[in-house]
């Protein structure tokens, strides 16, 4: 290797071995989720010329004031022509301090389910609040869902703080009153932010127009708040993907258990269980395409070989004998269903978990969640699109899962149609 590229592959390696943020945008229809993420991405410059360019002239072509930055991410024409955001829209920049992933969530009610979709894998949740409505109903759905979904770190950003004049006064009693909301849910980490996405304070750069206002910008924030202990480093899960035989005359005996780590640390040398035969073995090497690990823990994705040869295939889990998941065919979850048609009550759906494919029986529907009030609708069985009930299922063979709020990866399940292979619902697994 020359010296001239070895000093291009350092860098490189150093920004892909960076630590990812992945956090999605909520909030009622122009409350400027948008327009935040287009503040974001042009302050920080992590736009293109061309881009800014194109959003330019968009911008003078509909006759807005200032440069939209919402275009930055309505892509979708209808989305563009009605100024607001139909789809979920994935966006990618970085900082020197880290990769970021958004997810740009509708804000509309009929949009319920694509927020789920967008906010299910995300680290931290920004909810955007008008500060000349203070908390609504979108406000308290959009809380709920982000609480539900288990996500560790809520930011609420109170927008368009300009045009209350920037009242610390209007801050302070918003603030209250999502405390007070907030209070009933289990989130372990909220955070305030008062902002003017369209101005950019307290963005990206710090506001002059608030000097009472004494706390970080919603860009350090991103960069600097610890996210390395939401996951699950207690609860060894190792669901097996793959098995590895090349049969090949080098690697003539070589058996490896291919997946990605669901929580936990597995070291060579550690005594597993292997689930549902309930073997036990030695972990050999945790082997990878770049070589051997000394250990290895969640999220990675690894390759396990072990001392004793077993029966394992996909869908098995590989845990620690004295730490193991709930082994049962009766799920207990919370479901939002994602589909137009109704749930069948009695119905019978496919069902993906980790790597586990099984089929499922609905059972019953204990309740549905008024999201506004957080009431139990306990009398109204019917579970349509954007609902979100508990449920009780059963399924063809025994999972092996932990309840969501101990560990998202096993704590999750999606329910397809088996007639149209479509998602209906999202489940997180209560007990």
């Amino acid at each position: 290797m020359t010296t001239q590229t070895k000093n291009i592959q350092e860098p490189v390696k150093g920004y892909l071995d960076m630590e990812l943020l992945r956090f999605s945008t909520a909030g009622s229809v122009d409350d400027g989720k948008s327009t935040l993420i287009g503040r974001l991405l042009y302050d920080s410059k992590s736009i293109f010329e061309d881009q800014i360019q194109a959003i330019e002239e968009s911008s003078k072509r509909r006759g807005d004031e200032n440069v939209n930055l919402a275009l930055l991410t309505d892509g979708l024409r209808a989305e563009r022509e009605q100024g607001i955001t139909i789809d979920v829209a994935y966006r990618y920049f970085a900082t020197p301090k880290r990769k970021f992933i958004i997810a740009d969530t509708p804000g509309h009610i009929q949009y319920t389910r694509n927020m789920v979709t967008g906010a299910s894998t995300s680290n931290l949740s920004l909810i955007l609040v008008d500060a000349r409505k203070g908390l609504i109903e979108q406000t308290s759905r959009h809380t709920f869902i982000s609480a539900l979904l288990g996500i560790p770190h809520i930011v609420f950003c109170i927008n368009k703080m300009d045009l209350v004049d920037y009242s610390e006064e209007v801050f302070e009693k918003i603030k209250a009153d999502l405390e007070a909301f907030a209070s009933k849910l289990n989130v372990k980490d909220i955070r305030f932010i008062p902002i003017s996405a369209l101005h950019g304070d307290n963005v990206v750069n710090k506001s002059e127009n608030m000097p009472w206002y004494q706390g970080e910008t919603l860009l350090y924030l991103l960069e600097n708040i610890h996210i390395g202990s939401d996951q699950n480093h207690i609860d060894c899960r190792f669901p097996v993907q793959y098995v590895i035989r090349p049969q090949s005359t080098e690697y003539h005996d070589y058996r490896g258990y291919a997946g990605r780590i669901a929580g936990g640390v597995f070291k060579p040398g550690d005594e597993v269980v292997v689930l549902p035969s309930g073997f036990s073995s030695k972990i050999k090497s945790i082997d990878t395409y770049d070589g051997p690990l000394d250990e290895a823990f969640a999220p990675m994705s690894v390759t396990l070989t072990l001392e004793d040869d077993i029966d394992i295939s996909r869908g098995d889990m590989i845990v620690r004998p004295n730490n193991q998941p709930e082994i049962s065919q009766d799920i207990d979850l919370m479901v939002c269903w994602l589909n137009e048609k109704p749930m069948h009550l009695g119905g019978k759906y496919a069902v993906k978990h980790t790597t586990n494919d099984v089929r499922c029986i609905i059972k019953d529907v204990k309740y549905k969640v008024n999201i506004n009030n957080l009431h139990r609708i306990e009398d109204d069985k019917t579970v349509n699109m954007n609902d979100i009930a508990r449920i009780t299922m059963r399924t063809t063979k025994p999972l092996f899962y932990d309840r969501y709020e101990r560990n998202r990866n096993t704590g999750s399940l999606i329910i397809i149609d088996e007639a149209t292979n479509e998602t209906v619902g999202a489940g997180m697994i209560v007990e």
